[in-house]
Formats: structure tokens, C-alpha cells, sequence
């Protein structure tokens, strides 16, 4: 073997040992202490994830829908941010204690980080508007939009609407 083949497999073997560790989940602090035990964390689930508004009139103007959710975990759940699949969407976080929103589409304005914290077996709904307006004569005829509940540690809650816009 020539120099060159030798300095580029020493090279090559140090990168992938790098992105190894890299990439390699760290279980446990250096006190033993557990990082994240998916085991004994919060799961967001929502009672319904499906809404048909059936037929409506841009005239009417917008419509709403309430989904409920609630941590059904072993722990607290952190809900880290919500949005939507389009800027004629709009979704807010409501609580007792509250409401943040709304939040709309990802490069539709900024999206902050809401930091909300579920505590075990607690609810809180999730409010969706709709304006069919929003898209104008031409957006007339079937629609379906998504909202996505993000939740540190866990899967993304997806929530979903339909519905037949008229003039």
C-alpha cells in the first residue's frame, strides 16, 4: 500500500468511528440517571383526529372546529410547537389556565417554540379556524388541511379536516 491509501483509510476509519458516536443514542447521564425513558414519559392522544365540516360558503366566512387532546403517557408531555398545512389554517392551544396562538404555516411567518407542559391524564383542547375564503374564487370544491401538535420525546400528534367550499 501506497501512503496516500494508508492516510485516506486512517482517515475514512475516524470518521465513522466519529459519526458512530455521534449518531449513538446516549441512555444514561454520567450519575447513571436516565436522559429519556420513553417508558415513563407523556403521549399526547387526541379523541378525534378527523373533522368533516361538510359543505360551506366562503360568504359564511370562517368556520371552527375544537379537538381534544390529553396526555395519556406515564409522565408529563411537553408540547414543543403546533401548526398547519396552509396560511388559510390557523391553530391555537387552549387551557384552562389559557390560550397560545395562533399558529399558522411553517415560512408563513415564524413558528416559536410554545414550551407547554401536559401534566399526566391532563386535557386541553386544540382550536382549528378556517377561513375558505382565504384562497379566493378559485378555491372552491374539496379541501383537506392538517394540523401537526408537536411533543418533545414523543410522536407528533396529526390532525386532520375536510370539507366542500362554495362561493
Amino acid at each position: 500500500m501506497n501512503k496516500n491509501t494508508i492516510i485516506g483509510l486512517i482517515i475514512i476509519t475516524v470518521g465513522l468511528f466519529t459519526l458512530i458516536m455521534f449518531l449513538k443514542p446516549q441512555s444514561t447521564l454520567d450519575n447513571g440517571a436516565s436522559i429519556s425513558n420513553p417508558t415513563n414519559s407523556g403521549q399526547i392522544k387526541a379523541e378525534e383526529t378527523f373533522f368533516d365540516f361538510g359543505t360551506i360558503s366562503m360568504a359564511a366566512g370562517k368556520v371552527s372546529h375544537m379537538f381534544k387532546i390529553k396526555n395519556s403517557g406515564s409522565g408529563n408531555a411537553e408540547i414543543s410547537k403546533i401548526y398547519t398545512s396552509c396560511m388559510c389554517t390557523s391553530a391555537s392551544l387552549v387551557r384552562d389556565s389559557g390560550r397560545k396562538g395562533p399558529f399558522g404555516m411553517p415560512g408563513h411567518g415564524f413558528i416559536p417554540k410554545i414550551n407547554e407542559s401536559l401534566n399526566l391524564n391532563e386535557e386541553a383542547t386544540i382550536e382549528v379556524v378556517f377561513d375558505p375564503a382565504a384562497h379566493g374564487p378559485a378555491g372552491v370544491g374539496k379541501i383537506e388541511r392538517l394540523i401537526t401538535v408537536e411533543v418533545e420525546n414523543g410522536s407528533p400528534v396529526e390532525l386532520t379536516f375536510s370539507a366542500f367550499v362554495t362561493p
